[in-house]
């Protein structure tokens, strides 16, 4: 048996050279972007933070369920208080770390004990937080003859799960940390395939089924008892630009959705338009214009008032 013998290995790039460039690309997108940086500071929030903060915040608003499994209900104060005690103050580290970055870099400076305030106003949030979600996991329950019980829907269902983060990463988003509210969405986005802006504001009741490839933009407006199939779109067909081409910030851009509409798998609602209440929009249907309320609109039909479609579920 012959054995072939290694090549020889090929040899290590110049490390220093790589340092050194990697320095200059790092200056050049620096300057390109009117980045400073103090030595020795870290100017944004920490994605690895904001991920443990949200894992403990999901235990406080569902203790029994999403908390430690051998926790007992006696304990569930004891647990709330604990953990709060360990995640509201590297929540509010995160929080300075945004508000210190915008004083620096967008001319925002940052009051005396503002840090502070948005972490306690987020805190005295968390028991509507709680019971807006419970409308949610009702409205799973109710609406899904798949449902055995609201805990598993709570447990296994990606709309739910998306939705605690939303829930969460709203407020912060109101409260002015936009940051630390997109990367808690994005956490989202990565586990569920569901895309919720932080921004977007909705209702109770909300239940979005199967979830996957779900995309709400940042200035859509949801009402309440709305129901979403996996792959709607609510997004933006065209937007604004200044006189260097670039997109214009925060200019309402996305749908509006007025209370009981159903928008089955695969819909595209685009621009500022209007989904009239009791509204249902087809499977796979494009939209770009104002539906009256309680029509129906297909690929056949568009804007019918035929009786509606059955419900599609697993």
């Amino acid at each position: 048996m012959t054995v072939a013998s290694a090549s020889p290995a090929a040899p290590l790039p110049d490390l220093e050279a790589v340092l050194a460039e990697l320095a200059e690309t790092r200056r050049i997108w620096r300057e390109a972007h009117h980045r400073s940086q103090e030595p020795g500071l870290r100017e944004l929030p920490s994605r690895d933070s904001v991920e443990r903060i949200v894992g403990g915040l999901r235990g406080v608003l569902f203790p029994m369920r999403l908390g430690p499994s051998d926790l007992r209900q006696e304990d569930e104060n004891r647990y709330i208080g604990q953990t709060l005690a360990s995640v509201l103050p590297e929540l509010l580290q995160q929080v300075r770390l945004e508000l210190a970055w915008d004083a620096r870099h967008e001319g925002a400076p940052t009051a005396p004990g503002h840090a502070e305030a948005v972490v306690s106003a987020f805190t005295a949030s968390l028991p509507e937080i709680r019971r807006v979600l419970d409308t949610d996991v009702t409205a799973a329950y109710r609406a899904d003859p798949a449902a055995r019980s609201v805990d598993e829907v709570l447990l296994c269902y990606l709309g739910v799960q998306a939705l605690i983060h939303h829930r969460i990463a709203h407020r912060l988003h109101a409260l002015g940390v936009p940051l630390i509210a997109r990367l808690v969405a994005e956490l989202a986005h990565g586990a569920t395939g569901i895309d919720i802006h932080p921004g977007a504001t909705i209702g109770d009741h909300f239940f979005i089924d199967h979830g996957t490839g779900v995309v709400i933009g940042a200035t859509a407006v949801i009402g309440h008892r709305v129901q979403l199939f996996q792959g709607v779109t609510l997004g933006a067909k065209s937007f604004p630009t200044d006189a260097e081409g670039r997109a214009i910030k925060g200019m309402p851009r996305h749908p509006i959705v007025e209370d009981d509409v159903i928008i089955y798998s695969g819909a595209t609602v685009l621009d500022r338009v209007t989904i009239g209440r009791g509204a249902i929009l087809g499977g796979s249907v494009w939209v770009t214009e104002n539906v009256p309320p309680h029509a129906i609109v297909s690929q056949a039909h568009p804007h019918s008032t035929d009786r509606p479609p059955e419900r599609q579920t697993a």
